[in-house]
């Protein structure tokens, strides 16, 4: 599966975030400010998440589809890899 340049840009900004916090760290920053920062990340990593799964989902639904086949398989395996991030 090819992945769009948005996502990879979206992680790149997440790495950002990652090396931004630890720096936060290592200047002894209030916790306060990091857990708010910690969270921005969190919610970001979520939603790239819900990207991968809905493009795969659709991409596999597509395919299983044409080939004549049952996507029903293709949908319980996405609804498990969403459940797992949880």
């Amino acid at each position: 599966m090819e992945y769009s340049d948005s996502l990879k840009n979206r992680l790149r900004r997440i790495e950002g975030q990652i090396r931004g916090v630890l720096s936060m760290m290592e200047n002894e920053k209030d916790c306060r400010e990091i857990v708010t920062q910690l969270s921005a990340i969190r919610t970001a990593v979520d939603r790239s998440i819900g990207l991968v799964v809905g493009d795969n989902l659709s991409h596999c639904i597509k395919e299983e589809l044409e080939k004549g086949n049952n996507a029903d398989d293709v949908i319980q395996q996405a609804v498990n890899l969403l459940v797992k991030t949880r």
